[in-house]
């Protein structure tokens, strides 16, 4: 089977199996997050946490409730990665250093799962259960949740109000992320994936060599691992060690549970604000780019120049053969696009155009399709300018969704677009211009220059995927990282939560004549358009001093 036939029949597959998923999946999580019912185990919890289910909370109030879990989260998992020792199941490994241990629980409750150290011998079963595995539900619920209460902003009128955050976590972790965990993880289970207990253990190699391996509770992990968005491997070699991920099929299944949820709720809006056209043009603008990305990556890892892709008919450096150039850079395009982070492939060993793909699709603020609620989220507030820009061609006041889009609304989506990128540039530029951490750069020139810029980058947009060719396990990284990871995530869902509130107080106006239409292909161009243009002229001297310039040397 020719590259070019196996790529168009895995794109195929999984685009058939998103598509199917996309109504159902997408008209659940609606009901999920808008049904007035409590299940008895949820009112369980609420009253263990002294919360009234009733309640609705302002967008501060509600802005305050993420701040203080996310608070929690960090130092919980902090705390257990400074005891691992003293913790059962902690297969005798030290305590986790402290410079270390904050950046990794900033990571993991931030979503980005960026891993400066091999999990396979740093962290004990019971942290990897009980506390980075937690996190990587929670986190995805948390990023779910912010993105159903801007959705609320749009549906409500006279009221500050955007419904309760702890309601909201409860129903998307029990209802959501956990039943569709449970089938995820036996899926993998009988495709190969390990779960077990089994400790350490010596094994014999083919040559008469001798290896230390170690099984663990990979699958449970592996599950909400992708489909939450986090990323952080049980393993080192992440989606590329064969106990994580097998074979052809346990590799296509993990692609589409990393894609399964962004894609879905872009119908969940379409059905929360009463209009699916709506979902129908956001998942057509996802859907563009991530097929452009993917192809893209597929044709430069697939060309010849350099003796070794010569020889090998293809980049190979860094991929793994049981998934060659099409699984690996459907893989690429996808965990890069959302903020999943996960791995099946070298990135740093990516030709100097797919490495710049990848990079560019972390650039984009991973909105096509994004991470688990932050894809929504930010695709909504780039819908929102571009509504804006389009108001100002035509001399028209600006509406998306019956709601006007006023300067207020504006400042906060200025404010959530240039977040990000102020502290990835800023930061990597820091960690160029001092001594210290431009010691770490182990490929000077314009590769190194992208491997800073991928690392903060990535950190930024709770990515959590590398560039292998940089020592980031240094206090300088490890304590910066943390610093950046949170700020990244939870400044932007401040912005979209103030915003939501804003429109929440705000009187639906029905549409007119004047209104623009946003469910148009022309809303489609113009909103791909936009994302192009602040992303070309946000990160383009980066991308020309790295990737542009090592890919034309």
């Amino acid at each position: 089977m020719t590259s070019a036939l196996a790529a168009t029949l895995q794109v195929g597959l999984l685009v058939v199996a998103l598509a199917v998923c996309w109504r159902p999946l997408g008209d659940y999580i609606a009901r999920v997050v808008t049904t007035d019912k409590h299940w008895r185990p949820e009112r369980g919890l609420y009253k263990l946490m002294g919360v009234d289910p009733q309640a609705d909370q302002l967008w501060g109030s509600y802005a305050r409730s993420v701040l203080a879990f996310g608070a929690i989260g960090v130092l919980f998992l902090y705390g257990m990665e400074r005891l691992q020792h003293y913790l059962l199941l902690s297969l005798g490994m030290p305590n986790v250093p402290p410079a270390l241990a904050w950046n990794t629980a900033a990571s993991f409750v931030s979503n980005t799962n960026w891993q400066n150290y091999s999990g396979e011998t740093t962290m004990g079963y019971l942290v990897q259960m009980a506390g980075l595995a937690v996190q990587n539900f929670l986190s995805a619920a948390m990023g779910i949740a912010v993105a159903v209460a801007l959705v609320r902003g749009f549906m409500r009128s006279r009221t500050g109000a955007l419904g309760n955050f702890w309601v909201d976590m409860t129903r998307i972790t029990l209802r959501v992320l956990l039943p569709l965990s449970i089938i995820g993880g036996l899926v993998l289970a009988a495709g190969g994936v390990v779960d077990n207990f089994t400790a350490f253990h010596t094994i014999t190699t083919l040559t008469g060599g001798h290896q230390l391996m170690v099984g663990g509770p990979v699958a449970s992990q592996e599950v909400i691992k992708e489909m939450g968005n986090n990323g952080g491997g049980f393993y080192n070699a992440n989606s590329a060690h064969p106990f994580e991920n097998p074979n052809p099929f346990t590799n296509l299944f993990e692609i589409f549970l990393i894609l399964v949820i962004p894609f879905a709720l872009t119908r969940t809006f379409g059905t929360m604000v009463k209009d699916k056209r709506q979902g129908y043009a956001l998942v057509a603008i996802m859907g563009i780019l991530w097929l452009a990305s993917v192809a893209l990556i597929t044709f430069f890892e697939a060309q010849h120049a350099g003796l070794a892709p010569q020889l090998a008919h293809a980049a190979m450096e860094g991929k793994e053969v049981r998934f060659g150039i099409p699984g690996s850079s459907l893989f690429a395009a996808s965990t890069t696009a959302t903020s999943t982070g996960a791995v099946n492939s070298s990135h740093d060993s990516y030709t100097a155009f797919g490495g710049g793909v990848v990079l560019f699709n972390m650039m984009m603020g991973e909105i096509v399709p994004g991470g688990v609620g932050s894809g929504l989220y930010g695709i909504l507030i780039i819908a929102i300018v571009t509504v804006f820009v389009g108001g100002l061609m035509v001399g028209r006041t600006p509406e998306y969704i019956g709601k006007k889009i006023r300067p207020t609304e504006m400042k906060y989506a200025a404010l959530y677009i240039l977040t990000t990128p102020a502290l990835a540039l800023i930061f990597a530029a820091l960690s160029l211009g001092l001594k210290g951490p431009r010691s770490a750069i182990l490929n000077p020139g314009p590769h190194g220059l992208t491997e800073i810029v991928y690392a903060y980058t990535s950190m930024a947009n709770n990515n959590g995927s590398a560039f292998a060719g940089l020592a980031t396990d240094t206090t300088w990284y490890n304590i910066t990282g943390g610093i950046v990871m949170l700020l990244a995530r939870l400044a932007p869902m401040i912005f979209a939560l103030a915003l939501g509130g804003s429109l929440a107080r705000q009187q639906s106006v029905p549409a007119s004549a004047g209104t623009m239409p946003t469910h148009k292909p022309l809303f489609v161009g113009m909103v791909i358009g936009v994302i192009l243009i602040v992303v070309g002229l946000t990160y383009f001297p980066a991308l020309a001093l790295g990737p542009f310039a090592e890919g034309l040397h």
